[in-house]
Parts: C-alpha cells; sequence; structure tokens
C-alpha cells in the first residue's frame, strides 16, 4: 500500500506586506550608552527620578514570564491517512504523480522536513487538481476515475489543514515562542527586516496555495525558515514589552506620589530641585528613555501585525491557539502585553505632563 499522507507539520509563518517597509533598520536603538539592557536602564531611571523628587523607590518587580505555548496535539490537526495500492497509483500514471508518491514514500522522504513535507503535498494536490480538470480522467476505467476525483477533493479538503500543521509543526516557528528567553537590549542589532521578509513570504505560501501562478521554492523557503530560527523574536518581543510595561508602571507611581504629595513643586517648600526634575527629563527621559520606547514600539508593532496577518491567511485554527493569540499576540485585547504597554507608556508621558505644569515654567521652554 502507498502511504499518501505526511504526518504534515511543515513551517509556514507569514507577515502582512505593508510592515515590510515599516522598518529598514533592524536595531533597538537607544542613546543609552553603557547600559548593559532595558532594565537596567529604566531602574537607574527610577532611581534618578525618584531621588530628585525626594520620594521613595518601589522595590522594582520580576516581570512573569510569557505564557506556554500550547502543546503539539493542542496546536496539530489529525489529518487520516490517504492509502491506495501500487496498481491503483500507476493507473493514474498520466496524472504525473506515481513518481512525486514514490518519493514520499521512501526512506528519505519519510523523515523530511516539515517544510518539504508541505511542498509534498501541495504539489500532490497540484498535480491531481491539474489532471482532474484535463481530458485524463475521460480515458481512465470508470473506477480509477472515480478513484482520482475522490482523491482530489480528499487532497484539497486537506490542504488548508495540512499547511496549517506545517507551520505548528516546524520547530522554527515553535521556538519563536521559547519562554527560555530574554528581552531585546538597547542597542541590539536584531534580523528584524530579514524575519518580516521571512514571514511574508510564509503568509504568502498560505494564501496563493490554491493559485497555480503561484509557486513554492523550496531553497527560499528553507532560507526564510533559517533566519527565523536564529532567535525567538516573538518571545523576546513580547518579554521586551512585559518589562518595560512594569517598570514604567513603577515609575508611574513615583511620579503619583510626587503629585500627590501638596506643595511639591514649590522651591519654597525646600521639596524639589525643579532644575534637576527638568535635567531628568531632558537628558535622560528625552534622550534615552524615549527613543528607547519608540524603537520598541514600532519593533512590536510591525512584528505582531505580521504574526496576525500570517494567522489570517489559514483558513482554519485550532482553539489552543486562538486562545494563546487572545491572549499574547493581540493588537486589541486590552488585557494583552501589546495594549498594557501602550497604556503604562501613555500614562507615563502624561503624568510627566502634570508634572511640568505643576512645576513649570521650565527653563529653556516647555519641552515635549
Amino acid at each position: 500500500m502507498v502511504d499518501w499522507r505526511f504526518p504534515v507539520v511543515d513551517r509556514r509563518c507569514a507577515i502582512h506586506g505593508f510592515t515590510a517597509t515599516v522598518l529598514v533598520c533592524s536595531t533597538l536603538l537607544t542613546a543609552c550608552g553603557g547600559y548593559g539592557n532595558g532594565d537596567e536602564l529604566l531602574v537607574d531611571y527610577q532611581q534618578r527620578l525618584a531621588e530628585v523628587l525626594e520620594v521613595e523607590r518601589p522595590e522594582p518587580e520580576n516581570p512573569a514570564n510569557i505564557g506556554v505555548f500550547p502543546d503539539q496535539e493542542e496546536r496539530l490537526f489529525e489529518i487520516p491517512e490517504v492509502r491506495e495500492g501500487l496498481l491503483d497509483i500507476y493507473a493514474l500514471r498520466e496524472c504525473q504523480i506515481t513518481s512525486l508518491v514514490a518519493r514520499r514514500n521512501n526512506q528519505l522522504g519519510r523523515v523530511a522536513a516539515p517544510s518539504q513535507r508541505w511542498l509534498y503535498e501541495l504539489e500532490l494536490w497540484r498535480r491531481l487538481y491539474d489532471c482532474w480538470h484535463s481530458e485524463v480522467p475521460e480515458s481512465l476505467a470508470e473506477s480509477d476515475r472515480e478513484r482520482l476525483r475522490r482523491l482530489t477533493e480528499t487532497k484539497t479538503e486537506q490542504l488548508p489543514r495540512a499547511s496549517w500543521n506545517a507551520l505548528f509543526g516546524s520547530s522554527e516557528w515553535v521556538g519563536s515562542f521559547s519562554r527560555v528567553s530574554s528581552p531585546l537590549a538597547p542597542g541590539e542589532e536584531i534580523s528584524l527586516s530579514k524575519s518580516l521578509d521571512a514571514l511574508n513570504y510564509l503568509r504568502l505560501g498560505a494564501q496563493h496555495q490554491y493559485d497555480p501562478d503561484w509557486q513554492a521554492d523550496s531553497s527560499i523557503l528553507e532560507g526564510h525558515l533559517q533566519t527565523l530560527q536564529r532567535e525567538p523574536l516573538t518571545a523576546r518581543i513580547l518579554r521586551s514589552l512585559m518589562l518595560t510595561r512594569l517598570r514604567l508602571e513603577e515609575a508611574n507611581t513615583i511620579l503619583d506620589t510626587a503629585l500627590d504629595s501638596s506643595g511639591a513643586c514649590h522651591p519654597e517648600n525646600g521639596t524639589v530641585a525643579i532644575d534637576r526634575l527638568q535635567e531628568i527629563f531632558q537628558r535622560q527621559f528625552n534622550a534615552e528613555i524615549r527613543p528607547y520606547l519608540n524603537e520598541l514600539t514600532h519593533t512590536a508593532r510591525a512584528w505582531l501585525e505580521a504574526i496576525d496577518a500570517l494567522l489570517e491567511a489559514h483558513e482554519v485554527s485550532r482553539p489552543a491557539i486562538d486562545d494563546y493569540r487572545r491572549d499574547w499576540l493581540s493588537l486589541d485585547n486590552p488585557e494583552a502585553p501589546w495594549l498594557r504597554f501602550q497604556r503604562a507608556r501613555q500614562g507615563h508621558e502624561e503624568r510627566w505632563q502634570r508634572l511640568k505644569r505643576t512645576c513649570g515654567p521650565w527653563r529653556g521652554g516647555d519641552e515635549t
């Protein structure tokens, strides 16, 4: 008997087309000089801010890790195997599937990488589809014609689940969500634009797998997957959002304490050195913190939009992935890392504006 089906667990990932132009630069850039990572930068900022405002700095908390990515049985679809006899396959030889199925069933075919398994499923479906819509069925015996019809319909129905399994069964894609990862560091170079290109190519594959004019290229596919394999970029971006949000919320507590203090900015009360406060704002927040936040915002938005586009390109999904997507990858869920980071940042900017209004006018005007 011939086994028609790979245990399809290919890797396909994709990106929203417009994000390819969002970031040409792939560094998390900031003017923070000797700071080894974003945590050091933000904790030092908290300390200086608390000293100038003469309030107690909250003890920095350890941020939680990202959520556990669903297990394989929760990620993948079960796809029934399709088996046919050798003579039955030979009867369909004019469909040019005989050698293709033989390669799938040899020793190398059975241990092929998930990406190659998806390419097999894609090519097999296209040959069956083209054959069914040609003159070949008219020349076949009734039983063989019925077999060709059934196989074509089966593979057509299975293809979306096969491409999903290809993505969520691949080590490159699953590794992007590794909990054994670290936040992005200021000034660290990452292969963001190349990774976005990889997601874009994989998105196109999911969108155009039924399009005969789109051709998958094995070497290009493998090159993009190697790019994704270099680092768990999704996890690192999520952890950066979570860490930065936590440190900003702690800094907001410092500013709230000062703003709630009666007469905090009146020099005659001796509570705040306004010149030192303005220096913290201009030389640390404006020159170091804000560029870091800006770059993290652009990086995270581009990547999360790319993932969203990738998942939208698939016709099917699994509940466990839907839950993970909502809780961790969403750009709309108020409790997901992206919007929590955005709220903390906006709140921090607003508190600075309130403090500047309370303590102004500042030397050299009201810089924002």
